[in-house]
């Protein structure tokens, strides 16, 4: 009895589209790729993929990638406790400090607030950034979500959120650079 390789290649096909930014023609382009690969190579990445889901996960504090418990971010005593920069996505963080001008904490939502979608406040678990608030000597929020309706419909919700509290909530500014 042999093993049907249509099945087992359709498979790898419907599992890499799964991944964002990934459609059919580019995951069978990946999958044949693959199987073309030598079985080291290909076992590499497939190691890589494990250790990553098994060595990694989102840190308590701010919920950015941490190979622990809490971040490298939120384990740096240098850092500015005093300001807390709310993004949407962790990648966001490290596009941020490539810029290298940013020295404070970080919150990481894991998306954005989108009714149609089904994502509500409990899933960006907005309740965490107000605790962290809470729990004093945070002095700015700044909200850096993206420009989206999305972004922005969570950048009103979080502003309304925390303005109870009495700490400064600021938007970072985009748009078309000028000079």
């Amino acid at each position: 009895m042999g093993i049907d390789q249509r099945g087992l290649l359709a498979r790898l096909v419907k599992e890499l589209v799964r991944l964002p930014g990934v459609g059919q023609k580019s995951a069978q382009r990946l999958a044949f790729h693959l199987l073309k690969t030598e079985r080291d190579e290909a076992l590499r990445l497939a190691d890589a993929i494990r250790a990553v889901k098994d060595g990694l996960a989102f840190c308590r504090q701010c919920r950015n990638i941490a190979e622990g418990e809490l971040c490298e971010f939120c384990l740096d005593p240098k850092r500015d406790q005093s300001k807390i920069l709310v993004v949407e996505e962790p990648s966001t963080i490290y596009a941020v400090e490539r810029a290298a001008g940013y020295r404070g904490l970080y919150h990481v939502l894991l998306g954005s607030l989108s009714p149609l979608d089904g994502v509500g406040p409990g899933d960006i678990r907005a309740d965490e950034l107000v605790e962290r608030v809470k729990a004093g000597g945070v002095e700015e929020v700044i909200l850096a979500t993206n420009p989206t309706i999305e972004g922005e419909a969570t950048a009103i919700y979080l502003t309304r959120l925390l303005k109870p509290f009495g700490v400064r909530v600021s938007r970072i500014a985009y748009g078309i650079p000028v000079g």
